[in-house]
């Protein structure tokens, strides 16, 4: 079936070769669904006409956009962070287009297609995110003790007893806490300290400088350069934790397994450990899933224990070896 062909297919048959499709991609029945929805807005609230226009554009980026706030700004509130999210949907629909699986899925039994999906035990279906999941996951972290007094603790002694940068026994105090809260294996504090006090980095925190996470986490010991790029975060976090979101293994996981569930962003692995990348990763997360009414620091804590609940740590470096 060519692209002509598929064109002048009736809705439901369009509809029911772009599911096939799909499947045969690896999403979730989760992600197929509102895929299914999404990525026909346009018809349905347009005409069958001028989705086609809109598909078949030469300048399909600027069209889509254009009838995308019109039908939005006529049938909802038509902000641009809808606009994003039926954008990505619609740019899936193209690659089916252009694709040589869309010749090749109509001999395809859907139902024979997600049993074998659901048998594949790497395969993981998490809740798509949404302002309802996030929610429930905060009020979790109410619940947990000890992470939420330890978060208690930690914002007593950044912002009130040692909120500033410039004397050696504050940062070692503040980096010592850090290492024993969050575990995170740093056998000589007092270099670090001495590494940050020389950066003199109060006014770069002040002015939420996302750079600065790459000058802390490279110190230099006797025995070379050690890379303490979590650990970074997490100093940088706790000082200003609405410009700095904090990178986690868990964090780290759960972000691939959305850009492969949904292609909410386009980046590379290695990108999320490149802080200003990380940052608008996090920023092209918060924006596709229409989560804006939460700061950084509240789907920072949704992705961790999001993480924590479907990625146990035996698990992690299986999955990640099956989404890379």
């Amino acid at each position: 079936m060519n692209k002509n062909q598929i064109i002048n297919l009736p809705f439901d048959e369009l509809q029911s070769q772009y599911e096939l499709y799909l499947y045969t991609q690896n999403f979730s029945k989760a992600t197929v669904k509102t895929t299914l929805s999404d990525a026909f807005y346009i018809w349905r609230k347009g005409s069958k006409d001028l989705f086609w226009h809109v598909l078949t554009s030469t300048k399909f980026e600027e069209d889509a956009r254009n009838t995308l706030l019109d039908l939005l700004t006529i049938n909802s509130k038509g902000n641009k962070y809808d606009i994003s999210s039926y954008m990505s949907h619609l740019r899936r629909f193209r690659k089916f287009l252009d694709s040589k699986e869309s010749t090749q899925v109509a001999d395809i039994d859907v139902k024979a297609k997600v049993k074998v999906i659901r048998k594949n035990k790497n395969t993981i279906i998490i809740p798509r995110p949404s302002k309802e999941e996030v929610k429930k996951y905060l009020l979790k972290w109410k619940t947990l003790d000890d992470y939420s007094l330890q978060e208690d603790a930690l914002d007593k002694l950044f912002f009130e007893l040692c909120p500033n940068n410039e004397n050696i026994s504050d940062i070692l105090l503040k980096s010592s806490t850090l290492n024993d809260f969050y575990s995170t294996n740093i056998f000589k504090i007092y270099p670090l300290a001495r590494h940050i006090l020389r950066l003199n980095i109060d006014s770069r925190l002040i002015s939420g400088d996302v750079n600065l996470v790459k000058d802390i986490q490279f110190v230099k010991y006797d025995k070379g350069i050690k890379n303490f790029y979590s650990f970074a975060t997490k100093y940088c976090s706790h000082h200003k934790p609405l410009d700095y979101p904090i990178y986690d293994s868990y964090v780290d996981i759960v972000l691939r397994h959305f850009r492969k569930c949904d292609e909410f962003s386009i980046f590379q692995d290695s990108d999320l450990k490149d802080y200003p990348k990380f940052k608008d990763i996090l920023l092209d997360f918060q924006s596709f899933y229409g989560l804006n009414e939460y700061n950084l620091k509240q789907i920072d804590q949704y992705l961790w224990l999001l993480g924590k609940d479907y990625f146990p740590k035996n698990y992690k470096k299986k999955y990640l070896e099956n989404i890379r």
